[in-house]
């Protein structure tokens, strides 16, 4: 099976969750979704990303983008692991988490690595467009916890060089300066970015934030 690259349309499933059976492509609707799976319930390092998941929901919810979570166990674990959640990271769980118990979301996303395990999913995360098509893709060992703030630096990025003609240095931060594309001309920054830019050489134009 080849993986999944950017670019790609993320596949599309039908899936028993701890809130119910969903569509993907449905669930999503006109949002960005992110879709990010664990090795099994009851992990610590899970309980802890599940809780700061949690206690993220009006970040994620001012960006439009709506959070899925995956484990090969089954729905009613899902639900008393929750609990769990709930409790030990003072939050409350709102998005579905998927049982994948036959693993075909699993394999269809490419989260069964089997050198660093036979069965249980590497700690994958997809971020998707409202097109649906993958849009950054992170694997982490089981061992390291993710990092939120990174995944919504990057989030703030997406949504923000996709519809002006700009990337994002290293570190940038919302609201920091951001770099003109090559593809624009010099002599045509002024008009495309009135808030003035700085040429620190040819290839490397910043400008303001131009949605701030």
């Amino acid at each position: 099976m080849m993986s999944l690259r950017l670019g790609d349309d993320a596949p599309n499933f039908k899936a028993k969750t701890s809130l119910g059976d969903i569509d993907f492509y449905e669930y999503l609707g006109d949002s960005w979704g992110v879709l990010f799976s664990h090795p099994a319930d009851y992990t610590p390092v899970c309980t802890t990303e599940l809780g700061k998941t949690a206690s993220l929901k009006d970040e994620f919810a001012k960006r439009n983008v709506k959070v899925i979570a995956l484990s090969v166990d089954s729905v009613e674990s899902h639900k008393l692991w929750i609990n769990d959640i709930n409790e030990t990271q003072d939050v409350e769980v709102t998005f579905p988490i998927i049982a994948d118990e036959n693993r075909e979301i699993a394999e269809a996303y490419d989260m069964i690595h089997p050198n660093a395990s036979v069965n249980a999913t590497v700690r994958s995360l997809f971020i998707i467009g409202p097109d649906k098509k993958i849009k950054l893709i992170i694997t982490y060992p089981a061992s390291t916890g993710r990092n939120f703030q990174e995944i919504l630096r990057v989030i703030d990025s997406l949504q923000l060089t996709a519809y002006h003609s700009v990337a994002t240095p290293a570190d940038w931060k919302d609201g920091e300066q951001v770099v003109v594309l090559p593809s624009i001309k010099t002599e045509d920054i002024p008009a495309k970015f009135p808030k003035g830019f700085t040429e620190v050489k040819p290839y490397l134009r910043l400008t303001p934030q131009p949605n701030k």
